[in-house]
């Protein structure tokens, strides 16, 4: 038998949807201004440099952990209440689709990096929030607070490598 779905579940089912849609669109956003290409193939890297296939599976699953994340602070305490951390979750969203025109459009380490350092600070200070008001929301950011920590190292390394 095929249960109904309310129209409550159904709302709340699509808002997370959105919000993982958000997430998906900073990187789409990004790549209209460039990806990795010969400029990119030519600068020297650190061995600890990931290979290319992983970036996709990586930020695949981290951009759903954000969404879902930041779906349960909607979902715990709403627009109104969690402007602070939802807006900082904006924040850190706009600096993460910063940075690929950053690096592989204007061709620029040096400001990627300067944006990155931004973007830590900010997802630093929203994974604070989320964790005081859903545990699970912080820990869904985790991951992605690591990643960025290694991508900062990564991105600091290849400007160090190419000045």
């Amino acid at each position: 038998m095929i249960k109904k779905v309310s129209g409550a579940k159904l709302k709340t089912v699509l808002i997370a949807v959105a919000f993982v849609v958000v997430c998906f669109a900073a990187p789409a956003a990004g790549q209209l201004f460039g990806g990795p290409g010969q400029w990119y193939r030519e600068l020297n890297k650190p061995s600890f440099t990931p290979p290319g296939w992983l970036f996709g599976p990586v930020w695949t699953l981290l951009y759903i952990c954000m969404g879902l994340a930041a779906w349960l602070i909607w979902r715990k305490i709403g627009f109104r209440r969690g402007v602070l951390p939802l807006s900082l979750f904006a924040l850190q969203l706009i600096l993460n689709a910063v940075w690929t025109p950053l690096f592989f459009g204007l061709q620029s380490p040096l400001l990627a990096f300067v944006d990155i350092v931004a973007l830590w600070m900010a997802l630093t200070l929203t994974t604070i929030c989320f964790f005081r008001v859903s545990r699970t929301a912080g820990w869904l950011l985790v991951p992605y607070l690591a990643w960025s920590t290694f991508a900062a190292v990564l991105n600091f390394t290849i400007c160090r490598m190419n000045l």
